[in-house]
């Protein structure tokens, strides 16, 4: 059976870069391939330095999915990017392409590898009272209630901390426990359709990447793209708040020009959350790694040129490649 490549890491670790490799890889042994993106930010036109999107000139060719597909305005959620996925993907198995996802939203890899925990629908009163709450006494209570919880999601993120306190509250049931029954019920019966490729880096190395990275997204007009977009009300809230500007660099650079910190100020900040992202992250890969389904590439001991030739000698079959 063939399977479709999922390349993860954490942020700065080169998975786009693999992806792109790989695709070129499996066209020099003539299997096409294209890249579906798993980001939840990279979705948005215009957000294209801070969600580190690739360049035309980066994807070589190499045709990318569901990049630049909202506005930043729009909401866009898990759901929707999953249903976009799946028929992408079978629309590249129709046409005898290998679909390689790449994935900077963990929890749309989950999704797609897993299935939708579905949960009890939105209560908009409960979220309103939520949304109400102080940052804070929100995050205490969800750690009072679901400390499992708390611990993967991001202090920060406001929006899937409501989520899960409003479904415990509703259910009386923590979501970290649905999750764990639906990881039970649905990881089994799709494992065997993907090819899990990792890449590990020990916090050191990684930490150096996500500060490099920061600099060089600066250097190439972070600021004048979030400027740029403030202006034209990209990040203007709308029904239920809007999800663009909590992307990493934007939410830190908005900050700035709204006069709440300086710019030195404001970079550092995106240093440090990256940091905290990539360590959340890391958290989220250990899980993944009780799974066969894949396999894990020392980065920070490899050249990233022989990152290609590691992930195509898992299994180069099983992506569309004959002897």
């Amino acid at each position: 059976m063939e399977q479709t490549p999922v390349i993860v890491g954490p942020t700065a670790g080169g998975k786009t870069g693999l992806a792109i490799g790989l695709a070129r890889a499996l066209l020099a042994h003539g299997q096409r391939a294209e890249v579906v993106t798993a980001d939840a930010f990279q979705v948005y036109r215009g957000m294209d330095i801070g969600t580190a999107k690739p360049t035309l000139e980066e994807r070589a060719g190499i045709v990318h999915h569901l990049i630049d597909i909202v506005e930043p305005r729009d909401r866009f959620t898990a759901s929707e990017w999953l249903a976009r996925a799946k028929g992408v993907i079978a629309d590249c198995r129709e046409r005898g392409v290998v679909p390689i996802v790449v994935g900077g939203t963990h929890l749309y890899v989950k999704l797609l590898m897993d299935g939708m925990f579905e949960g009890p629908g939105a209560d908009e009163a409960l979220r309103e009272e939520l949304r109400a709450m102080e940052p804070s006494a929100l995050r205490a209570e969800l750690e009072c209630v679901d400390p499992d919880a708390a611990g993967r999601l991001h202090p920060n993120d406001v929006r899937r901390t409501i989520r899960a306190v409003e479904v415990f509250r509703l259910t009386g049931v923590p979501i970290s426990r649905h999750q764990a029954q639906w990881n039970r019920d649905e990881a089994r019966s799709q494992e065997a359709e993907f090819r899990l490729i990792e890449l590990e880096w020990p916090t050191e190395l990684i930490n150096r990447r996500i500060n490099a990275r920061v600099r060089l997204m600066m250097e190439r007009g972070l600021l004048e793209e979030v400027r740029r977009l403030r202006d034209a009300g990209a990040f203007e809230a709308a029904g239920q708040g809007n999800q663009a500007r909590e992307a990493l660099g934007y939410k830190q650079l908005l900050a700035h020009l709204e006069e709440h910190c300086t710019l030195d100020e404001a970079v550092e900040r995106i240093k440090i959350d990256t940091r905290h992202l990539g360590k959340s992250q890391r958290t989220w890969l250990r899980r993944l790694r009780t799974t066969p389904r894949g396999v894990w590439i020392d980065a920070g001991a490899l050249e990233e040129r022989e990152w290609v030739g590691r992930a195509l000698a898992t299994g180069g079959e099983a992506f569309g490649i004959r002897a």
